[in-house]
């Protein structure tokens, strides 16, 4: 593992290496994460879906301070796009969590959890700079 938890990884045909940060809130922004429960619960249904689509968990956190927010940086496979991993995330994690705590049915008449918004940025080991200059000098 490089020492910024990004490791090199393989397919058939690709090697690639390449983080993705994700963060997103709760349907309305309610303050659902106010015990150690629901935010044990959030992170343990978010790594199965990470573990069951082929994901590798880099870190995870959800806010303690604002209680509406959550963190997941990951790499994923070049054949999902970060599309598809915030949606397996936040699909599997609102299905699980609704079905554990009854309440979270209770908070509006919609049978989600999450808003449909999120954030995406990504990382790598390289960065844009040293790859502009790669490319600029590269001949033939």
């Amino acid at each position: 593992m490089n020492q910024d938890g990004l490791q090199l990884k393989s397919t058939r045909h690709c090697k690639y290496q390449s983080g993705h940060h994700f963060v997103w809130i709760p349907f309305k922004r309610r303050r659902i994460f106010k015990d150690e429960l629901i935010i044990a619960a959030t992170k343990k249904y978010i790594v199965e879906a990470i573990e069951n689509n082929g994901m590798t968990l880099i870190a995870i956190e959800v806010d303690r301070t604002l209680m509406d927010h959550v963190h997941v940086f990951v790499s994923i496979p070049p054949r999902m796009s970060a599309s598809q991993a915030v949606n397996v995330m936040k699909g599997y994690s609102s299905r699980h969590l609704r079905k554990e705590f009854d309440w979270l049915k209770l908070l509006h008449d919609k049978p989600k959890l999450w808003a449909s918004s999120y954030y995406w940025g990504t990382t790598g080991n390289v960065s844009a700079q040293a790859v502009k200059r790669y490319i600029e000098e590269c001949q033939g």
